[in-house]
């Protein structure tokens, strides 16, 4: 099985993003239109590395400070867990602040997975309001953005809602992605629904990327990030190499 990848280096208001196109595999059930238009179901409505762009919004101490629908520690689990499943898969990658110096840095454990992007920093609360961050994802030509950040109602909300009007299919990483409280998160995602934004879980994510477990090319990235980030699942995954590995030694 060939999967022929192009690589290149994204340049956009001055922030540099690693990413590869990448062409379909050579495998009858990865057969699909690289670039699908809008569709709520069916094939093409799932999502593949080829046309995802990924943009991660302030996940930075001041907004954890004040996480309260989840756990903060669940969080940065999954957002990490979201991060390197993109860099796994070639996906195109933009980090963004909020007043920096008053705010916070970018979450360490973020900024390692990109340890050479300067995040985008803005004054403006809405992301999309920042053109460099606009023509930062325009600049992929990709159209299906997946959006994750700090908080869901004011700082994700916004900028998928106004995006979604603008011709991009928007998918919202709810358990990525976080608010002052329950209820919040929650009438949040509610209000991105109403506006067309699909809500999804990273682990859905990293699922609909993968699609076929024959896709060797990223089968090792992808079993490194369950490993580390899919709690239950990647102590699964841990506990069925050990068997594969036995079996192996033993000649079965």
């Amino acid at each position: 099985m060939t999967h022929h990848l192009l690589g290149l280096r994204w340049a956009v208001a001055g922030v540099e993003i690693d990413g590869l196109l990448s062409e379909p595999p050579e495998h009858e059930h990865l057969e699909r239109d690289p670039m699908s238009t809008e569709a709520k179901s069916g094939l093409q409505a799932l999502l593949t590395p080829e046309e995802s762009v990924v943009v991660l919004i302030d996940h930075q101490p001041f907004q954890f400070a004040n996480l309260n629908s989840h756990e903060p520690s669940m969080i940065v689990n999954n957002a990490v867990g979201l991060a390197k499943t993109a860099k796994a898969f070639d996906v195109p990658t933009i980090l963004t602040t909020v007043l920096e110096e008053r705010g916070g840095y970018l979450i360490r454990q973020l900024q390692d997975v990109y340890p050479e992007q300067k995040p985008i920093d803005r004054t403006f609360v809405n992301t999309w309001e920042d053109q460099r961050v606009v023509d930062a994802v325009k600049a992929t030509g990709r159209k299906k953005l997946i959006i994750a950040g700090l908080w869901t109602e004011v700082c994700v909300a916004m900028p998928a809602i106004q995006a979604a009007g603008e011709g991009f299919e928007v998918f919202v990483v709810t358990d990525a992605s976080g608010g002052a409280s329950a209820e919040t998160h929650d009438m949040a995602v509610r209000r991105m629904v109403q506006a067309g934004v699909v809500p999804i879980t990273w682990l859905a994510v990293a699922a609909e990327w993968q699609r076929d477990w024959a896709r060797e090319e990223t089968m090792q990235g992808m079993v490194d990030v369950l490993s580390e980030h899919a709690g239950a699942t990647g102590v699964a995954f841990a506990w069925e190499t050990q068997l594969l590995a036995g079996r192996a030694r033993s000649g079965v």
